[in-house]
């Protein structure tokens, strides 16, 4: 049963990503149910080793993009090539079709760039000259924000973030962790080939059974409930909250808060969700799609803090 190699799937990726497993975590969630990751984190925390192994342990085919100012479309999805001898052009593709994508600093590049990624993503599809291309299935997108250096950079616009399933910020090792890395990555004889878990067909199969997990009438109801309350937080009487909020979370937000928390129920072995799945995934689904005002920039306010907040305050069958 496809569902028992969840736990295979991480005991191999610990055999070469130290800790992580929230990261993990968030991958499997958006591969098993269609959405693409967005990972916000400062240089070095292996994000292109985690998915660089999690596409061998799912037998995927992985590319890695780059994104610098001088990127242009076609150095994504391909081009027209001439050929003399044929007196013909023929394709060229790029990188983009493969099954995983890591598409590294993705905030460096301008906006016909970011532009022809995600149209990739949403359509699931590329046009290069008068030919569309459809792109393999499972089709999966990690892009990587660097928060510290912000100078040359071209942030997403909302729009645009909003077709990340979620926003995932990647924080540093703790001391046992980073104890093992170096151990590990030091000795230059460490070589692990991770082994393949799963199959695309198993990936199909896992995308079924997540689509039966039970959620709730009641559940569903405090899902849309917690949309609106980052919305129309005076309603739900968070006064204080509504100082803070500029723009709530798009319906796109209320259907991968579904998704995710069906996985994450999938995930603990039951075919039903819990309100603690939902609380667990809304942070990662909802930090992105909230929007601050200037005065929360002012007083220090997060969009973690906001929703930690939602969480507390609005109660399940409201």
């Amino acid at each position: 049963m496809p569902q028992k190699k969840i736990q295979q799937i991480f005991e191999e990726m610990g055999k070469v990503v130290v800790g992580q497993e929230k990261l993990i975590n968030r991958l499997l969630i958006g591969l098993f149910t269609g959405g693409h990751i967005l990972l916000e984190g400062v240089p070095g925390l292996a994000k292109t080793l985690t998915v660089n192994t999690l596409a061998k342990v799912l037998d995927l085919d992985f590319q890695r993009i780059q994104f610098t100012p001088d990127l242009l479309p076609a150095d994504i999805i391909g081009t027209m090539i001439y050929k003399p001898k044929l007196g013909d052009y023929e394709v060229k593709k790029g990188p983009i079709f493969a099954n995983m994508i890591l598409a590294d600093e993705v905030n460096r590049s301008p906006a016909k760039v970011q532009s022809a990624l995600l149209e990739a993503m949403q359509e699931k599809q590329v046009t290069i000259g008068e030919e569309t291309f459809h792109l393999d299935r499972p089709f999966f997108v990690l892009a990587t924000q660097n928060p510290v250096e912000q100078e040359g950079t071209y942030p997403l616009p909302e729009a645009q973030l909003d077709r990340f399933m979620m926003k995932v910020f990647v924080d540093y090792p703790s001391k046992t962790e980073e104890l093992e890395v170096m151990r590990r990555m030091s000795n230059l004889d460490y070589n692990y080939e991770p082994q393949a878990i799963l199959t695309k067909e198993d990936i199909g199969q896992i995308r079924h059974e997540i689509n039966q997990i039970t959620l709730s009438e009641t559940l569903e109801n405090y899902i849309v409930e917690l949309v609106f309350a980052t919305r129309k937080p005076l309603e739900y009487g968070l006064r204080e909250e509504d100082k803070y909020l500029q723009y709530g979370v798009s319906p796109r937000g209320t259907i991968k808060l579904n998704l995710a928390a069906k996985a994450l129920a999938y995930f603990s072995g039951r075919d039903y969700v819990l309100p603690e799945d939902i609380k667990e995934a809304a942070p990662d689904v909802f930090n992105h799609r909230i929007t601050l005002n200037y005065e929360a920039e002012a007083d220090g306010i997060t969009t973690r803090f906001v929703i930690d907040s939602i969480l507390r305050k609005v109660a399940i069958g409201r």
